[in-house]
């Protein structure tokens, strides 16, 4: 049996029971590091499951699948996703892998940031399409997640945006040359995101348009939901850039119509309660 176990967001203690059994029987248990981060290491995690885990980086799971179901169909193993195992990221191709040879698999869910941002008071139901921000370079600036966020507004709609993260990449001449010499993690702020956004609005003003995302969108910044030092931040868009809320994992939400009660939960949340006086039941 191939196991697929979400182990939530906090630390090694936000596995669930269900999951946990299935880990500590299993032959071997690979533990996804690529997508998200738990505020613990992997020690602390194999020193809960009574397991020895198995890195799996991106090249792991992606080229080195086989690998991974290896006598699974035979032995039980297991495979480790930080929140839900079809949260934020799918990991669709290691099922279809897993039934082309034959191999029986379960899924066994848990709580993801898809579902676990409904802590700032925005409801769940009134979220549009989720976006992912990816860090810029000097060459490369895609601001197609900038499109998707409008259009989201233009319905009214809330967005959920994940902010990048890079973890074992190399750099181009390192990659270029075979070198196998990988650059620090890096993963990106609220900071960072709100800055991107802010940049884009700024130059399709200078393009002439009216972007529906301007300086003064309410926002919510999130960092490390789930774990015991959460935090929580709302107010404008410029506000983000600026706001500090420690280390990662970070996540941007960028605000549709709003309902006078998740009005009134984001001002519990609030950087300046200003904000919400001068935008109350705006929609841009």
């Amino acid at each position: 049996m191939l196991y697929l176990v979400g182990l939530g967001l906090g630390d090694a203690k936000d596995i669930t029971v269900k999951g946990l059994e299935a880990v500590r029987r299993c032959h071997r248990v690979y533990l996804e590091a690529y997508t998200s981060v738990l505020t613990v290491g992997k020690a602390a995690l194999e020193e809960f499951y009574g397991k020895e885990l198995i890195l799996a980086d991106r090249e792991t799971v992606e080229q080195e699948a086989d690998s991974i179901l290896k006598e699974a169909d035979v032995c039980d193993v297991a495979f480790l996703v930080v929140g839900d195992p079809f949260g934020a990221t799918t990991h669709s191709d290691l099922v279809l892998r897993a039934v082309k040879l034959g191999i029986p698999y379960q899924v066994i869910h848990n709580a993801s940031i898809m579902n676990a941002v409904g802590c700032c008071g925005l409801q769940l139901y009134n979220f549009g399409e989720t976006v992912s921000i990816v860090f810029w370079t000097d060459t490369w600036k895609p601001e197609s997640f900038f499109d998707k966020i409008e259009k989201n507004r233009q319905n009214g709609m809330h967005t959920l945006c994940l902010l990048d993260i890079k973890v074992k990449e190399q750099s181009l001449e390192n990659l270029m040359k075979g070198r196998k010499i990988y650059e620090p993690p890096r993963y990106m702020s609220v900071n960072q995101a709100a800055e991107q956004l802010l940049a884009i609005t700024q130059s399709r003003r200078l393009q002439g348009e009216e972007p529906e995302i301007t300086e003064n969108t309410i926002c919510v910044g999130l960092a490390r939901v789930g774990a015991l030092d959460q935090r929580i931040a709302s107010g404008t868009l410029s506000q983000m850039s600026t706001v500090e809320l420690g280390g990662p994992l970070h996540s941007l939400i960028v605000t549709g119509t709003m309902h006078p009660l998740e009005l009134e939960m984001l001002k519990l949340f609030s950087v300046d309660s200003s904000s919400f006086e001068n935008n109350a039941f705006q929609s841009t």
